[in-house]
């Protein structure tokens, strides 16, 4: 999000939605649910998501809600919105969200936090857009590029995996057309890092022209935060971060700003361009 655009206001009241399908895909999961009660979302917006009602029956411990970017939108047909998450199970509150099945009711807040600007809004001479994500981080930039062919704004996304078994969501969230795969294993697409193809991309385009969005592990969002500072081209990162509110009232998802002092991703961001921040890495989840 650029500093100067309004933050929309996220509906701070918790509701429970009703999950509608759950399916995997390439070692995630498509977790589908609907929303009769919030708004629609902006691409880089994030839910907190919170299996419901008794995970504490289940191990007497209770657990912050998890912090999770949307990867598709769209109208439900009996009414609210059909909200799409790409879920990684990793630990105990994303196992107990990927467990839920069409019929569980789910926890839900938001959407919280600012949105991606649009291509000539970070660059005004800006040509066109470059996604970068890597991992389940390629859920926000599924949503962006949606929103980018919807206006008729050309974009390329380049996708990075470790290896097949975390490409999950690229067959349905993208398509073909425009789109590069970068594998670490070398098992598809080209061999090595994602930000292998963006140096490609930049090497043989006007960098001036360019406006990059980005969204991944930590070291991944650095690698190409660096990139595009060492070239002058504009940036957008969409950080995570462990948090407990979502309100900016707990302070756990704060990120040293590039002048000194914080910000924090919940109402700062979790959209930040590139030069606000003194490091991407200070933005690694520890909450599964």
């Amino acid at each position: 999000m650029a500093a100067d655009t309004e933050r929309p206001q996220a509906p701070f009241g918790r509701r429970l939605c009703e999950v509608v399908d759950s399916r995997p895909t390439g070692g995630y999961r498509i977790f589908t649910l609907v929303d009769g009660q919030g708004p629609a979302p902006a691409p880089g917006q994030f839910y907190m998501l919170a299996a419901a009602p008794d995970w504490a029956a289940e191990g007497g411990r209770p657990y912050l809600p998890r912090a999770i970017s949307h990867a598709r939108v769209s109208e439900n047909v009996s009414g609210g919105l059909r909200l799409d998450f790409l879920i990684h199970e990793v630990g105990p509150g994303t196992s107990r969200l990927a467990r839920m099945g069409s019929g569980d009711q789910c926890w839900v807040a938001g959407p919280f936090g600012g949105r991606f600007s649009l291509p000539r809004d970070l660059n005004p001479a800006a040509a066109g857009a470059i996604l970068v994500g890597g991992g389940i981080g390629i859920a926000p930039m599924a949503v962006l590029r949606h929103e980018l062919v919807d206006r008729g704004i050309p974009s390329r996304s380049l996708l990075g995996f470790r290896d097949q078994s975390h490409s999950g969501g690229v067959d349905e969230l993208f398509g073909c057309e425009e789109t590069r795969l970068a594998f670490e294993d070398g098992s598809s697409g080209h061999k090595g890092y994602v930000t292998d193809l963006l140096l490609q991309l930049l090497e043989g385009d006007d960098a001036g022209s360019a406006a990059v969005y980005t969204c991944g592990p930590p070291a991944m969002l650095e690698a190409v935060r660096q990139i595009c500072l060492q070239r002058s081209v504009p940036v957008e990162l969409a950080l995570e971060s462990p948090m407990a509110c979502g309100y900016g009232a707990c302070f756990g998802c704060a990120v040293p700003k590039a002048d000194g002092g914080y910000l924090r991703l919940c109402i700062d961001g979790p959209v930040v361009r590139g030069d606000r921040i003194a490091t991407a890495m200070a933005g690694e989840p520890a909450i599964d």
